[in-house]
């Protein structure tokens, strides 16, 4: 059976942590003004972590070209910071992507609501309402 915290996990929690609070205090890049690390996925050799962002302002994979170049130019720096931070024999190589997931997410949410609006506006069906009345008169 195996432990519920693996080292693999354990070692990517800490980058993603790490990583949010390096990119909003040491780079200096107007290119990556807001920029958050919603999950990072170590390889099972900890030798390459793939880091999950989100950018403010970029709503879709188009618009995140140039600041994920800025964070994909900045991965060196980044891990030897990581790498002075940490008493790891190995520090895994960075590798940036753009995560659909939030973007995803909130077209999906759009598309409930107008759903949710469109079924508002619609009345109920008369066929309905005529068989509640018909099983209340059989009741009595």
């Amino acid at each position: 059976m195996a432990r519920d915290f693996s080292r693999q996990t354990r070692v990517a929690d800490y980058l993603r942590r790490d990583l949010s609070l390096l990119i909003q205090r040491e780079i200096r890049d107007p290119r990556l003004t807001m920029v958050s690390v919603t999950d990072v996925e170590v390889s099972r050799d900890l030798s390459h972590a793939k880091v999950y962002v989100t950018i403010m302002g970029c709503e879709d994979k188009a618009a995140s070209v140039e600041p994920l170049n800025a964070l994909n130019g900045a991965a060196g720096f980044l891990r030897s910071m990581i790498a002075k931070s940490t008493t790891w024999r190995t520090t895994p190589a960075l590798r940036f992507v753009y995560d659909e997931s939030v973007s995803r997410g909130s077209y999906l949410s759009s598309l409930i609501d107008t759903a949710v609006k469109e079924d508002s506006l619609h009345p109920k069906d008369e066929s309905e309402s005529d068989s509640d009345e018909n099983s209340e008169d059989a009741d009595s």
